[in-house]
């Protein structure tokens, strides 16, 4: 084989053959076989046609050496097929690569470049479909009730501290703050502070910070699909898939403040470092023997600098929110399962993974610190990392005694099952406390009903499997089918980086058949294999070039030299192609872009609710009320968006969801002004499920002024109701007594027109006269009302103010 010509040339020329020719690919791997076998061959050795080998010839890619033929540089040409980091090959000294070669395909590759822009671009439209309904004048509206909590307590402490260096008020924060969810409190205040710190600066990181971070975890997603099967498609596709997640689009888009954001994001950067980490030793074994892989491995400054990024993200995640240890047990399974997969390839697991051990000693140290110093979170859930830790050791030391023994990895499966078995033993024998948290946190989240978040991703209410269809799209069953191929694949090869998305999609799967909460998790390894699974689709139609992964006539996993990736630039298809491309496209995404916005909408609060909330606060404003007399009681998945705006009281929900639904199916509604006494100062109720005679149906029906057949209130000021009747605001009041003698006994009819949300409602009352000769009826609403033929004006004043008017 010749070593002559120049390389830059022959890549060049190599790639452009490719991106001409429809059947390039084909040809150069019928070449490189017969090149692979024999030093020097003729054209009868190959099955091509004589303008394709003239053509191979002619561009210097295939030379004449003594009468025959033979590539020019086999390894170059084949790096480029495979789509190897190919700038490291030098003519004079051959293939040298300089490690590691992890390449994003997004530097020099203009197409790549532009094609992950715009999955980017939709991920930002996906998640601002609501922007009508989020973005009101000044204010910004979250969807949901939960994104209020976090406003609530961002605002809290930007009443303490504007300044993004005062990181000393993180130790005093408040007990609500630091219990579940400390670092997400303390993140939102902080990206607060860097706008300013005041309310716009709190809005806006309320509105746009989920869009962001989104943004942000895509091209994380990105870098993850890329590094580990080599291919910038399959990045692009990935990220294509999880913009379009209905369930992540819901959680993330604009205005849905949250610890989800930072949760997702973190958990990308995990699963993106401990994929980095793999591919780069799995890389280093292609081109060396494993102890020299090994050694470049552990001395690159690079691999401790991803060690680092590992643990800030497992030292961060725990405390981001209330079930963190729940992502460290496909994390702790991750290690077992690659301990195994390193002692069947007889590989020190300790020194294979002595980068991941130092990036949970990180996480470890920063958890704790973070307990110790500033008080956050429960000690079982800050020393998560510890313990995962403790077992990593343990488990790693197993199997290099295994390794040097030589006994069947099958045992140490075992043994690995014994030693997390002892864990949860000795947890619950010398930590009974800690047990006890734990049991009570997985109660919390496992057994909580009445939330749609609680149910199950295979709901039999859509079927059991159109549910992951309606929350995760199609792609979620084309991944199933990749991650059907990646177990295969795994019981043959060595492929950690493979084994790491498969743990991760199996045990989040399992965790979202339980509560659906978790699929918006699940959709970011999950992306990955529908974006892989994507790609496949479209070249097993001939639109594009197959993966390396599937076009091996023996099983070739994607991260070995001979199967990765693709060619290093993403050609231009056509129009008869892109046009097939897209349309395949909208068939396998089609649902996903239907579904999501739909489901995001029904999150969000359409203009009737807002109205009334409004409506709410302007008369608390006017009338003076503070809290708890502007209290707003409602149902309590909304309760917090309520008050929120009326009183900034939208911590929690518990008396609402205590009391609310007892009011709203009681049949007196007004005996509930007494029994509220100061507590409640609004009621604001929507068109549920009740029965007739219900407060229900007497207010929203009623309108507490008597329309309809429904009875007038005394004590239920209407200040809002909509066109449909579906939503109505009440102000709580003493209300202003009219007093009128009268023949005892006689029915007197007491009307008065009211005036309320843009239409003139009609009070109508029979009042019957007592034996002392005087008639008394309290009204609610201020208005002119008309008694036994005398007209009395009633104010907002008298109404307030429990006055007794007497008529003359």
């Amino acid at each position: 084989m010749s070593d002559d010509g120049d390389s830059s040339a022959l890549v060049d020329a190599t790639a452009t053959f490719l991106e001409e020719k429809p059947d390039g690919e084909r040809a150069l791997e019928a070449v490189l076989e017969v090149d692979a076998e024999h030093e020097t061959w003729t054209f009868d050795d190959v099955e091509l046609d004589s303008g394709t080998f003239g053509e191979l010839v002619s561009r210097g890619i295939v030379e004449k050496v003594d009468g025959e033929y033979q590539l020019v540089n086999r390894e170059i040409v084949a790096a480029v097929v495979a789509g190897e980091d190919i700038g490291a090959y030098s003519s004079d000294s051959g293939p040298s690569i300089t490690l590691p070669s992890i390449d994003l395909g997004i530097w020099g590759d203009v197409r790549a470049l532009l094609g992950l822009a715009g999955a980017l671009l939709l991920v930002f439209v996906m998640r601002i479909t609501q922007y009508g309904s989020v973005m009101r004048g000044d204010d910004v509206v979250s969807p949901g009730n939960d994104p209020y909590h976090y406003r609530y307590w961002m605002e809290e402490l930007l009443a303490e501290s504007t300044s993004p260096t005062d990181i000393g008020l993180l130790a005093e924060m408040p007990a609500g703050a630091m219990s579940r969810r400390p670092l997400t409190h303390a993140l939102n205040w902080w990206f607060a502070t860097l706008l300013g710190g005041d309310q716009w600066a709190a809005d806006m990181v309320a509105a746009w910070l989920p869009v962001v971070a989104s943004i942000a975890l895509g091209v994380v997603i990105y870098a993850l699909a890329v590094v580990v099967t080599r291919d910038p498609r399959m990045g692009i596709a990935s990220v294509v898939l999880f913009a379009i997640a209905p369930v992540h689009v819901v959680y993330t888009q604009i205005g849905f403040l949250e610890h989800r954001l930072h949760q997702y994001f973190w958990l990308g950067v995990t699963l993106l470092a401990l994929a980095w980490l793999a591919v780069d030793f799995t890389r280093r074994r292609e081109d060396s023997e494993t102890q020299e892989a090994i050694r470049g491995h552990l001395e690159s400054p690079v691999t401790w600098l991803w060690a680092v990024v590992l643990g800030v993200a497992l030292g961060f995640s725990v405390h981001l929110w209330g079930g963190s240890p729940l992502l460290f047990i496909p994390f702790a399974a991750y290690i077992g399962l690659r301990t195994l997969l390193d002692v069947r390839e007889g590989i020190s697991p300790t020194l294979a993974n002595l980068p991941v051990l130092g990036g949970l000693v990180i996480g470890t140290v920063i958890s704790v610190w973070m307990h110790t110093s500033w008080d956050w979170r429960l000690a079982f859930v800050a020393y998560t990392p510890a313990m995962v830790l403790g077992g990593a050791i343990a488990v790693m030391a197993l199997g290099d005694l295994w390794r040097h023994l030589e006994i069947h990895v099958g045992g140490l499966a075992a043994l690995e099952a014994v030693v997390a078995g002892l864990g949860v033993y000795l947890l619950r024998t010398y930590r009974p406390d800690d047990w006890a948290q734990a049991r009570a946190r997985a109660d919390d989240l496992f057994l909580r009903e009445g939330y749609t978040e609680s149910a199950s991703l295979f709901t039999f209410d859509y079927g059991v499997i159109f549910g992951p269809v309606i929350q995760l799209g199609v792609s979620f069953y084309l991944a199933m089918a990749i991650l059907g191929w990646v177990c295969w694949a795994l019981y043959r090869d060595y492929e950690p980086a493979w084994l790491l998305l498969g743990v991760y999609t199996i045990i989040l799967t399992v965790l979202a058949g339980i509560q659906i909460r978790f699929a918006a998790q699940l959709a970011i390894p999950l992306s990955v294999l529908g974006g892989v699974g994507l790609v496949y689709v479209l070249s097993t139609l001939d639109l594009v070039r197959r993966p390396m992964p599937f076009r091996s006539p023996e099983p070739v996993t994607p991260a070995r030299a001979d199967g990765g990736g693709d060619d290093p630039v993403i050609t231009a298809p056509d129009v008869q192609t892109t046009a097939y491309i897209v349309g395949i496209g909208l068939l396998i995404c089609g649902m996903s872009l239907i579904y999501a916005p739909g489901l995001a909408g029904q999150v969000s609060y359409d203009d009737p609710e807002y109205e009334a909330v409004m409506a709410i606060e302007e008369h608390a404003n006017e009338t003076e009320r503070e809290f708890p007399g502007n209290y707003v009681l409602s149902h309590w998945g909304d309760n917090r968006m309520h008050n929120y705006f009326v009183n900034g009281e939208s911590r929690g929900y518990g008396y609402a969801r205590s009391n609310f639904d007892d009011f709203r199916l009681d049949d007196d509604p007004d005996r509930y002004h007494e029994a509220f006494g100061d507590r409640v100062g609004y009621v604001l109720v929507t068109d549920r499920e009740a029965h007739s005679g219900t407060v229900q149906t007497h207010l929203l029906e009623g309108l507490g002024v008597g329309e309809g057949d429904g009875e007038p209130l005394e004590h239920y000021q209407l200040l809002y109701v909509d066109d449909d009747r579906s939503v109505a605001a009440f102000a709580l009041v003493p209300g202003a007594t009219l007093e009128v003698g009268s023949e005892s006994g006689e029915n007197v009819i007491v009307s008065g027109d009211i005036f309320v949300s843009g239409e003139s409602l009609e009070y109508e009352r029979t009042v019957t006269v007592g034996e002392d000769g005087k008639l008394e009826v309290t009204v609610s609403n201020p208005g002119t009302y008309l008694i036994d033929g005398e007209e009395v004006v009633v104010s907002e004043e008298d109404v307030a103010g429990a006055a007794t008017l007497e008529v003359e």
